[in-house]
Formats: structure tokens, C-alpha cells, sequence
């Protein structure tokens, strides 16, 4: 690891050294770093590019960390990385990418995640995604997540992309049984010319199921992002959606969200704000000594927070 390994470490995942428990590095492609506990358990797949990761029924007040950096430009990289999560379980999962590109070429990373989530397991997932360097090839990256939570089980999903990134497509699919819980809060800010789309599916299938969006994102210079996300009430169930945009520059945003009830005892509510900053907001901070560009930053950070 050198110091720009360890720069989109700490950017993605917080790091600034090898972490404790369990643990899976990848860089360019390969592994690069991987360990197990008692509890947790990460197998190389063998019939394709990825990996498994086994947490035994029980585990509790354990992490896994498994980020992805690459400083290649022109790496086209695919994973499948899979997740068993066993029954009674309450873990953290802690995943994103960090790109440095130096080079003229396209550096690219898909990450499809599948989680299986068993009965009254707690998951938080926390997923940065982070690009850098001075070369002209763009950084690209498309997530995919998918969760299936049994009878009782819950996901939090917390993904941030704060700059770096010039495109990116990002679909999530959150599958709720009986009493569990799909959370997901998103975070993100283009600049430039760089576009974003975000798509998600809340499908709330069991019985006094409930999930929950919270979406909020900056667009700034010429950037352009689109939001879709889905809130869907198959049965007794509560759902949330709930997305704020903030508008600079000659940004363009979409947000589209949906709900849609399946069954007469589904309740369900969708919002969405689209917008500038205030005047009165930087106008109050300049009071304060703030120059105009430190007052929208600050406001800014407030709001992705």
C-alpha cells in the first residue's frame, strides 16, 4: 500500500490502517488483502469474479470491511460479492470504491451486491464511493445492491458519493418480509459535467413491514442527476420517500418518486423538493464574517450531512 492507496482508504472507508476483524482489500482488480474471525468468514467465488461473505446466526458488535480502490486508468472491473447474513445478527458492513485516475483512459468499477439477510438480523451498510487524480480519463462506477430481509431483519443503507465520480448508475432493490425494516439514506453532489442517476425498489411484502428513503443530493455547474425511487405496499406496511435537491449553477435535477399500494391496508407517502439556497441563508452567514462562497459551503455541508 502506498500513500495513495491509504488517501482512498480513508476516504472510502475511513481507514489509515489495516483494520481489525474481518476484512477483504481489493486494488486493480486482484485481492489484495483478507482476513476472518470466529464469526465471519470471506471465500474467493469460483465461478466468477468476487466473493462470499458467511456471518454465523448470533454474531453481534462485529464489523466487516470489504472497500475497493483502483489507480489504474483504463480498468474495467466487475465483482459479485454475496452476503449471508445468519439469523439474530448485528453487524456492520462497511463497502465503497475509490478511483484515482492519472491516465486518458476510462477506470470503471460495477459492484453487484446481494445481501440475505436472516430472521431479526440487524444490518448497517455504509457504502462511500470517492474519485481523484489529474488525468483526463473519466471515473465511472455502477452499483447494484439487492436485499432480502427475513421475518424481523433490518438494513440501514447509508451511500455517499461527494464528488470525483463523472458518471454513474446506481440501482438498489430492497425486498422487506414480515416486521423488518429497509432503511436507505443517500447522499451525493456532482459538479461539472458529470451525471448521476439513482433507481431503487422498496418492496414491502410482508405483513407491518416499513421502509424508509431519505435522498438528498446538490447539483452544481452543468451536472445532471435523475432520482426513481419506488416505495411498493404489498400488504399491511409503511412506507416513507422522502427526496431534497438543491439546484446551482446550470445543474438540471429529476426526481421522480412513486408509490404504489398493492394492498388496502398499505400506507404510504412520497415528497420531493427541488431548489436554490435561500438568499437570506447566505446573506446571514456573510453577516457572521463568511465570504458568500463559504457561506454555500457551509450550507451545503449542513444539507449532506
Amino acid at each position: 500500500m502506498n500513500n495513495v492507496d491509504w488517501k482512498l482508504l480513508k476516504e472510502i472507508a475511513d481507514l489509515e490502517k489495516t483494520p481489525m476483524g474481518a476484512y477483504n482489500i481489493r486494488k486493480n482488480g486482484r485481492l489484495d488483502g483478507r482476513s476472518n474471525t470466529a464469526h465471519i468468514v470471506i471465500d474467493t467465488k469460483t465461478d466468477k469474479s468476487g466473493i462470499d461473505i458467511h456471518i454465523a446466526p448470533g454474531t453481534k458488535n462485529e464489523s466487516v470491511h470489504i472497500p475497493v480502490i483502483i489507480t489504474e486508468t483504463g480498468l474495467n472491473d466487475l465483482v459479485y460479492n454475496d452476503f449471508y447474513v445468519g439469523a439474530d445478527c448485528d453487524v456492520d458492513i462497511i463497502a465503497g470504491c475509490g478511483i484515482h485516475n492519472s491516465g486518458c483512459e476510462t477506470s470503471q468499477h460495477d459492484g453487484v451486491h446481494t445481501f440475505h439477510v436472516g430472521k431479526n438480523a440487524k444490518v448497517r451498510y455504509v457504502e462511500k464511493h470517492y474519485g481523484e487524480g489529474e488525468g483526463t480519463g473519466e471515473r465511472i462506477m455502477n452499483p447494484q445492491t439487492i436485499v432480502y430481509l427475513e421475518e424481523g431483519a433490518s438494513i440501514h443503507m447509508e451511500t455517499t458519493q461527494i464528488r470525483g465520480i463523472d458518471s454513474t448508475k446506481r440501482y438498489t432493490k430492497i425486498v422487506v418480509g414480515a416486521g423488518g425494516e429497509g432503511v436507505i439514506t443517500e447522499k451525493l453532489l456532482t459538479h461539472g459535467r458529470q451525471t448521476a442517476e439513482s433507481e431503487m425498489d422498496i418492496v414491502l411484502a410482508g405483513e407491518d413491514a416499513s421502509g424508509r428513503v431519505i435522498s438528498r443530493s446538490v447539483a452544481q455547474d452543468e451536472s445532471r442527476q435523475v432520482f426513481y425511487p419506488r416505495m411498493i405496499g404489498e400488504a399491511r406496511c409503511f412506507g416513507h420517500v422522502q427526496c431534497d435537491s438543491i439546484l446551482m449553477g446550470n445543474a438540471k435535477i429529476k426526481s421522480i418518486p412513486a408509490i404504489a399500494a398493492e394492498s388496502p391496508d398499505a400506507q404510504l407517502i412520497h415528497e420531493a423538493a427541488i431548489g436554490r439556497i435561500a438568499g437570506d441563508q447566505i446573506l446571514k452567514l456573510m453577516t457572521l464574517g463568511l465570504t458568500e462562497e463559504e457561506a454555500e459551503e457551509k450550507i451545503l455541508d449542513g444539507f449532506l450531512q
